[in-house]
C-alpha cells in the first residue's frame, strides 16, 4: 500500500467520503468489482469502483468507433505524356473526375521521355487542359512545377 486513505467514489458515482486504503479494497471485493484509481495526484488520491474489464472493453470500443468515423484522404496519381492522344487523355480524365468523387486527392504527372522535355510547354499545355476540364469537381491544391523529367500538379476535391 502506498497511501494509507484515499477518496472513494463507489460503482453509482456516489462518493463514499475519505476512508482507509484497505477498507476501500474490502469494500470493492465485497461488491465483486475492483477499486481503480483515477487521480494519483490529488490529495488523498482518488478512486473509483468499478468493473476494470467492463471499463477497458468500453473504452476499446470508443476508440474503434472514432476510427470508424475518421476519414482516410489518399493521393491518386494519373500519368499522362506531353503527346498523349485525345481517347487516351478522356480514359485518364475520366478515372481523374472518379478519383475526385470518391473524395480522394489527384496527383497530375506529365512525363517526359527523351528529347520531349525541351518541349515543357507541351505539358503545362495538358496540365492547365486537365485543370479546366476537371474545374467543377477539383480547385488547383498545386501549382504546375517541374521536378527533373517530370512535371506535376495536385488537385483536390471541392467539399459540397
Amino acid at each position: 500500500m502506498r497511501v494509507p486513505q484515499v477518496r472513494v467514489i463507489d460503482d453509482q458515482g456516489e462518493q463514499l467520503g475519505v476512508i482507509s486504503t484497505t477498507d476501500a479494497l474490502e469494500l470493492a471485493m465485497s461488491r465483486g468489482l475492483d477499486l481503480v484509481e483515477v487521480a494519483e495526484k490529488e490529495d488523498p488520491p482518488v478512486c473509483k469502483i468499478m468493473d476494470y474489464g467492463k471499463f477497458k472493453y468500453q473504452q476499446q470500443k470508443r476508440k474503434q468507433e472514432a476510427k470508424k468515423k475518421q476519414t482516410v484522404i489518399q493521393i491518386k496519381e494519373v500519368k499522362f505524356r506531353p503527346k498523349t492522344d485525345e481517347h487516351d487523355y478522356q480514359t485518364k480524365l475520366k478515372h481523374i473526375r472518379r478519383f475526385l468523387d470518391d473524395g480522394d486527392r489527384c496527383k497530375v504527372t506529365i512525363f517526359f521521355r527523351g528529347r520531349e522535355i525541351v518541349h515543357k510547354d507541351r505539358g503545362l499545355i495538358v496540365l492547365e487542359r486537365v485543370k479546366e476540364d476537371t474545374k467543377d469537381l477539383a480547385k488547383m491544391d498545386q501549382a504546375p512545377r517541374s521536378e527533373g523529367r517530370t512535371m506535376n500538379m495536385m488537385l483536390a476535391p471541392i467539399k459540397k
